[in-house]
């Protein structure tokens, strides 16, 4: 006679957001959504913020949901003034490098927010900042939630509308960023024992060549690994980021 094994398959979804930054859901809706999708480890990697990760981390011991959570995080950095994206995955978000960063990030982000519902005001945009702040739920504001608010008063149609009008840079809602650098963010994921991974590569718009300089950038401030898959990207760009991934290690 002979014996079938079965084996658990494991599927991961180390990147996703809560409504603590521009996600639509709460981090309890979030873990019953990946836990409906076949999600066994979830790492929920808010912008600048893990007020999301704590309160699913919370939901899932008090539910007891089949659900491993990893610790994680998106931080907003600047490179040759533009803005990367550097995901911390599997670090302690109580240390202090980490806490004094992310303190840093967030002030960082009040301030930008404040100074666009000003811009926009400006605008005849009224209460922008308010109403973008009453958007985010409590959460991080960003310019999704202006965005949104824009969408809902009817001054444009779409999303995309608004930041082409608005809200990219040039535009009058624009105010540059002035976040930290990527060895910064590194070196605070590090010191709170996490892999620091270059979030997207492909959603900067850069070149082939100034993609090569930022993945080089990245490994020469001691960056750990990089994203070469995610939602709705074609196979090829997948394909050409595992290339690249794999000529930088």
């Amino acid at each position: 006679m002979s014996q079938e094994s079965t084996s658990i398959l494991t599927r991961y979804d180390l990147h996703s957001h809560t409504n603590a930054s521009d996600g639509d859901l709460t981090p309890a809706e979030l873990v019953e959504r990946a836990i409906q999708m076949g999600v066994n480890i979830l790492s929920i990697t808010d912008h600048d913020t893990c007020d999301g990760l704590i309160a699913a981390r919370n939901y899932v011991a008090e539910t007891q949901r089949p659900l491993t959570l990893v610790n994680g995080v998106e931080l907003s950095t600047l490179w040759e003034n533009i803005e990367i994206h550097i995901v911390g995955l599997n670090f302690s978000p109580s240390h202090t490098a980490m806490a004094s960063l992310l303190n840093a990030q967030s002030q960082r982000r009040l301030e930008r927010g404040i100074e666009m519902g000003r811009r926009l005001q400006k605008a005849g945009i009224d209460d922008a900042w308010e109403n973008a702040q009453a958007l985010s739920g409590g959460g991080q504001v960003t310019r999704a939630h202006f965005a949104q608010y824009i969408v809902k008063i009817g001054k444009e149609k779409t999303i995309n509308n608004v930041f082409k009008r608005y809200l990219s840079k040039g535009k009058t809602g624009y105010v540059p960023a002035q976040w930290c650098s990527i060895q910064d963010s590194i070196d605070a994921i590090h010191a709170a024992g996490g892999v620091a991974v270059l979030a997207h590569p492909s959603k900067y718009q850069l070149s082939n060549k100034w993609l090569k300089r930022l993945i080089a950038h990245f490994k020469e401030c001691g960056g750990d690994a990089m994203e070469v898959s995610h939602c709705q990207q074609p196979a090829n760009e997948k394909r050409f980021l595992g290339e690249l991934a794999l000529s930088a290690e």
